[in-house]
């Protein structure tokens, strides 16, 4: 693990986040943020509560902390600042949503956590696929760094796909594989925990097809610190010694304004393709918007029939010329994709990172996000899963559950927030979903309460659900089916150059059920935890010390779970 800061300034940076990062992101609905509201802090959940709401004053919001926190007993901030399409709102004047931090400039989109669902009115769970892993690295970046992580920045599925699971390879006509586990849910005795794996076919490098790679680098005076030009030099330079001949290669950088640096370089090239990115140096302002369309430009120019052709850009997404905001942003890259060309974003730096933007950037560009830390997570992203950050082999893939009513009562899914789609979205060809590259996997987790009986189930007594059926509505359900069958999971996807998708599903059945969870669960469970105890949820009370002795040296197969225990450590330390 990298050198850690001193204590010093780990508690002072722990003490700027919890004066700025926390005093305005605290609930976890729109109603309840800001306004003068008043929230306790139970440092034994790292749960903020929301039943002690009071008016404050001047719309003022304080945070009240017990026991040994890093900040004093009571502090107070100043108004919590939120970005809208027409510009700078006051909380309560924001109908929408993105957090950003009195103290820093960092952005981070504002979502709600999934709550239950009653199975006999909701008994379809649809959800878009994510390999995303920005969230984890972004949190180990401010636990390294001795800060209390900010809780809009923890996306749970996030924490969970980071890491690698021994799922089966696809096997026969489908570039993808759907493995399901079922056992106990740790941090609720109520609940069944149903894990939901979708692993894509693995490509070897010497076989894959040739790239065409654009470059599109941030090159802005807030690109200037060592953690966020000079990182992405490395990382870009990693990246090149892997091309070949069958590659092309070029560079576009945005600042004060737009240049084509390399253009339709061939990947053996290496001297070319590293002077080029030796060169750059950062100053001026941020206008992204011409850099994406003159990206995309050089893309379709040198664009490879049967190849990937992906833009990979790296900023921190500080955009301040053109349009700026997710919106703008994601209208912008849906216009883009259609014509083949993917986008991937690698985030850098701190202070100002505006992850929101980012991940509508990828989320939008049928890519991935990541963010990159340090040299390590450089190579972990750029070499040792370069085929599955660059090469994508089945798109739009989207997941649907069907939950029988006669033997499941409730569920709720963990994390996936912003992945949510409606039901009728899963068999429409025309709706954009996840895309997954050679060899990643996706892992989704849902709680599941048994219907009375089942399973030794005591049915919902007790769980608040996310509404309550009417009457009416309970007698307008279908009929229960009444078989062992507890759930039904359907995958669908599209071949990357396909139009028309592909349905495989696996039933889930009470006799799948195993009192000790395996491996693969075993670990997701873990990290979703840790992704739990960081935002602050309403559904967990694990610490992390209960976490680590969930944690059997069976489980811990890699450097990057090793380095799990570490940030348990610091969590515990931080939090305490």
């Amino acid at each position: 693990m990298k050198t850690r800061y001193t204590r010093l300034m780990a508690l002072a940076a722990a003490l700027v986040m919890t004066v700025g990062g926390l005093s305005s992101c605290g609930a976890s609905d729109a109603s309840t943020v800001g306004g003068g509201n008043s929230y306790n802090r139970s440092d034994n959940t790292n749960k903020v509560q929301q039943d002690n709401i009071s008016g404050g004053t001047n719309g003022k919001d304080s945070i009240r902390t017990e026991g040994n926190d890093v900040a004093a007993d009571e502090v107070t901030g100043g108004d919590a600042n939120y970005e809208t399409e027409g510009g700078t709102a006051t909380a309560g004047e924001a109908a929408m949503p993105t957090q950003k931090s009195d103290i820093t400039a960092e952005e981070y989109a504002k979502l709600e956590e999934n709550g239950w669902s009653f199975v006999k009115d909701e008994p379809l769970s649809t959800f878009s696929t994510d390999v995303d892993t920005a969230s984890y690295a972004n949190a180990r970046r401010m636990l390294e760094s001795g800060m209390r992580v900010e809780p809009y920045s923890v996306r749970a599925e996030e924490f969970v796909n980071y890491f690698t699971y021994d799922y089966p390879q696809p096997d026969g006509e489908h570039p993808i594989s759907v493995t399901t586990q079922l056992s106990d849910c740790p941090w609720n005795d109520k609940a069944k925990l149903m894990l939901v794996g979708v692993q894509a076919k693995k490509i070897e490098q010497e076989t894959r097809p040739p790239m065409n790679i654009v470059l599109l680098i941030d090159v802005s005076g807030s690109m200037a610190s060592a953690d966020k030009l000079p990182l992405a030099q490395t990382a870009f330079m990693m990246l090149a010694e892997n091309l070949d001949e069958n590659d092309r290669v070029s560079i576009v950088t945005y600042s004060g304004e737009e240049r084509v640096v390399l253009a339709g370089a061939a990947g053996d090239d290496f001297a070319a393709i590293s002077e080029s990115i030796n060169s750059l140096e950062a100053g001026g302002a941020t206008a992204g918007e011409a850099g994406i369309n003159m990206a995309y430009s050089l893309a379709e120019e040198y664009f490879i029939e049967g190849g990937n052709n992906r833009i990979v850009m790296a900023t921190d997404g500080d955009l301040n010329v053109g349009i700026s905001s997710a919106e703008e942003l994601t209208a912008l890259i849906e216009k883009k994709r259609e014509g083949g060309v993917y986008l991937s974003v690698l985030g850098f730096g701190t202070g100002n990172l505006k992850d929101d933007r980012l991940e509508a950037l990828a989320d939008n560009g049928n890519g991935n996000y990541s963010y990159i830390d340090s040299e390590r997570e450089a190579q972990k992203v750029l070499l040792s899963e370069l085929n599955a950050t660059l090469f994508t082999v089945a798109k739009d893939v989207k997941a649907q559950v069907e939950f029988n009513p006669a033997n499941v009562a409730a569920y709720r899914l963990v994390g996936y927030e912003n992945r949510m789609l409606e039901a009728e979205d899963f068999t429409d060809d025309k709706k954009d979903a996840g895309d997954m590259g050679a060899g990643h996997s996706a892992t989704a987790l849902y709680e599941i309460i048994p219907a009375k009986g089942v399973l030794g189930s005591d049915g919902t007594d007790g769980i608040e659900l996310k509404y309550q059926p009417t009457e009416t509505e309970t007698e307008s359900t279908q009929e229960a089916v009444l078989t062992d069958e507890l759930l039904t999971v359907k995958l669908r996807y599209k071949l990357p150059d396909g139009d028309k998708s592909t349905e495989l599903s696996k039933p889930v059945m009470v006799a799948d059920y195993t009192e000790k969870a395996p491996a693969e669960l075993a670990f997701a469970v873990c990290a979703a935890e840790l992704a739990l105890f960081l935002r602050g949820s309403e559904y967990s009370n694990v610490t992390p010390d209960m976490i680590r002795k969930q944690l059997t040296d069976e489980l811990l197969t890699d450097e990057y779970r090793k380095e799990f225990v570490e940030l348990l450590t610091d969590a515990e330390q931080i939090y305490q």
